[in-house]
């Protein structure tokens, strides 16, 4: 299996919990909280654990949070590399209402970091031994850092001769594939409808010939070699050079939604890794996104589950 490191800028300590029923002005009594690590890339490397794979992980972390980060990350038994920042790692807050089943979830910006220790993640991403043959840049950006941060990872992927899969939001995003200023492309980008619509410069609406050109533009631009369109409930678009392909999602029991992309690019990265098609790979991450609404809070997909959903898609 090829070498697979995960980033993540912005990791988090995920505390869960549930009450009867969320209310204002009251003090609410909720059940004893659970505490996983998260953050983009830690989720897609747990989730590469949970369906067999493995991959390394590199992320930034400091404070006590940031200490207990790296104590549950050991725990999972999963390779980790520390960049040590002096700011703390953040803290996430889920709660699961039990009357309505809704999820309330209070995310916190995390910490900033300086030009300094922005540049060592850099270059210790740059310097991994053994040399990757993926990296997964996945989640937000910690506030402060430029916008064209995961520029600068493409431009370390391309050097390196690793393969970047790109999964972010927000301006992140744009700036990464605007081939303004610092650009580098990337191997693999997985927007979803708003995002592609951004990135094309068209709008997208959900008329499939009109999807599948604005996720053409991408690759004929030369921003990337694969796009993944994710489409929720409806499943995925898989547009290469040469493949046009759509998934339809297996219809699932929704327990929870928090993962399920993590879980999506986990699954479509442990089997370009071993080594299998685009097109299985694509249709294995939605088995695994798909796998993940299905459990609670925020746990990741199951490999039984993932497997079995596997050879329901079409």
């Amino acid at each position: 299996m090829d070498t697979v490191v995960t980033l993540t800028m912005n990791p988090v300590i995920d505390k869960s919990t549930f009450i009867d029923r969320v209310a204002p002005e009251m003090k609410l009594r909720c059940e004893a909280p659970t505490r996983e690590p998260g953050g983009g890339g830690v989720n897609v490397s747990r989730a590469m654990m949970q369906l067999g794979g493995t991959s390394k992980m590199l992320y930034p972390a400091g404070g006590f949070t940031g200490q207990l980060m790296q104590e549950m990350v050991a725990a999972f038994g999963l390779e980790q590399q520390i960049i040590p920042i002096a700011d703390t790692t953040r803290e996430n807050f889920i709660v699961f209402e039990n009357v309505t089943g809704q999820q309330y979830r209070f995310g916190m910006p995390g910490p900033t970091l300086t030009e300094s220790e922005l540049q060592a993640c850099l270059d210790a991403l740059e310097a991994f031994q053994p040399t990757p043959q993926f990296i997964v840049a996945s989640g937000s950006l910690t506030p402060g850092a430029p916008d064209d941060f995961y520029a600068h990872v493409a431009g370390v992927a391309e050097r390196i001769g690793a393969k970047l899969v790109l999964d972010t939001s927000s301006k992140a995003l744009q700036v990464t594939m605007s081939q303004e200023g610092v650009f580098h492309p990337v191997y693999l980008v997985k927007p979803n409808m708003r995002e592609l619509s951004q990135l094309a410069g068209v709008e997208v609406i959900r008329d499939e010939p009109h999807q599948e050109a604005a996720a053409r533009i991408l690759i004929d631009s030369g921003k990337t070699d694969v796009v993944i369109v994710s489409l929720g409930a409806q499943g995925a678009l898989l547009v290469t050079k040469d493949v046009v392909h759509r998934y339809r999602a297996p219809s699932v029991p929704v327990r929870s939604a928090v993962g399920a992309g993590d879980s999506m690019v986990g699954g479509i990265v442990l089997k370009l890794a071993q080594g299998a098609p685009i097109e299985e790979a694509a249709r294995y991450g939605i088995a695994a996104g798909s796998a993940a609404v299905m459990t609670d809070g925020t746990q990741l997909c199951r490999k039984a589950d993932t497997d079995r959903l596997y050879e329901q898609i079409s």
